[in-house]
């Protein structure tokens, strides 16, 4: 995700880190060399004009904005959902903290309150993970005991199996005569909305818009931006490679963008943070159960958060 303060109108003019400039550069260049040498060469080379108009480039310019603006609202969709889903992760996290100090009499130095919170900020771990395909063992080797860890990184859906355990914490206390059965129906309700979240962020990040929608759209966008030059030449004359780069820098620049955000669970720029929210999510829980808060939080690297 990028972080950075809001400039005035002309230093945004100007920025460099946070925008999608960079990546599309190389293409906006061909561009401009194609657009360069269609007006250097119009008339001249072998005193041959290709015969296009400005017409046919204003009909699919509009289909293509509308295409693209579709792109873009089912790719910020995905984007959105998915920050929905951590947010209710964080609100059930911390619900669930609440419950365990408040229902069951127990102290926040109890051990089992410990356990409980590691489990937790354990499974927020292992679903990060487990979403950018990253190795949980570091995670959960600092947080699970030695014999949990092992057990959970022998699975293959850690999050699940964290589930199963945070269940069986509640039905322990349950057998302690710490929770009755409203109590422990109470817990159940939200280790559900737990594993709702969990089941909502394996279907956005295992169900991807499809492919050739993409790839059509894709490549639409480039033929349009490489021919462009061609129908402007006869009318903007040596204006055109300036307004070739300008038309191709917006529909390239929307399309990148709605790639990048089109898987949310990923490391681009303009991806979810993961790893910033599962730390503070962590920094959280611990905060509610009274325990000091050393969680190793990242840092903005040239703007962009992980």
């Amino acid at each position: 995700m990028i972080v950075r303060s809001k400039l005035n109108w002309f230093r945004m003019l100007f920025i460099w880190h946070g925008s999608v400039l960079s990546d599309i550069l190389p293409q906006l260049l061909l561009v401009l060399a194609i657009a360069s040498f269609v007006t250097w060469s119009h008339g001249r080379l072998f005193h041959h004009q290709i015969p296009l108009t400005v017409a046919p480039f204003t009909l699919l310019g509009v289909s293509l904005a509308l295409f693209l603006g579709f792109r873009n609202s089912a790719s910020y969709d995905r984007y959105w959902e998915g920050r929905k889903l951590w947010g209710a992760l964080l609100n059930l996290t911390r619900s669930l903290v609440r419950q365990s100090l408040t229902l069951g009499g127990l102290e926040p130095a109890d051990p089992r309150v410990t356990e409980w919170v590691s489990l937790l900020a354990a499974f927020t771990h292992a679903l990060r993970h487990q979403l950018r395909h990253s190795d949980p063992r570091l995670d959960l080797d600092r947080l699970l005991s030695p014999e949990l860890s092992a057990e959970i990184l022998a699975a293959r859906y850690r999050p699940a199996v964290l589930l199963t355990s945070l269940g069986r914490w509640v039905a322990a206390r349950s057998r302690e005569g710490r929770y009755g059965e409203m109590t422990a129906a109470a817990f159940d309700h939200n280790l559900n909305g737990l594993s709702d979240v969990l089941g909502g962020c394996e279907r956005l990040a295992g169900t991807p818009l499809p492919y050739p929608y993409s790839v059509m759209i894709h490549r639409t966008v480039y033929i349009y931006c490489f021919l462009l030059p061609f129908g402007l030449v006869g009318t903007l004359g040596v204006m055109t490679p300036v307004m070739s780069v300008l038309v191709a820098y917006t529909f390239m620049a929307l399309e990148a963008l709605a790639e990048e955000i089109e898987e949310p669970f990923g490391t681009l720029s303009n991806d979810l943070p993961l790893e910033e929210m599962s730390g503070m999510i962590e920094e959280t829980l611990l905060e509610m159960a009274g325990r000091e808060t050393p969680v190793s939080r990242s840092e903005p690297r040239k703007f962009v958060l992980l």
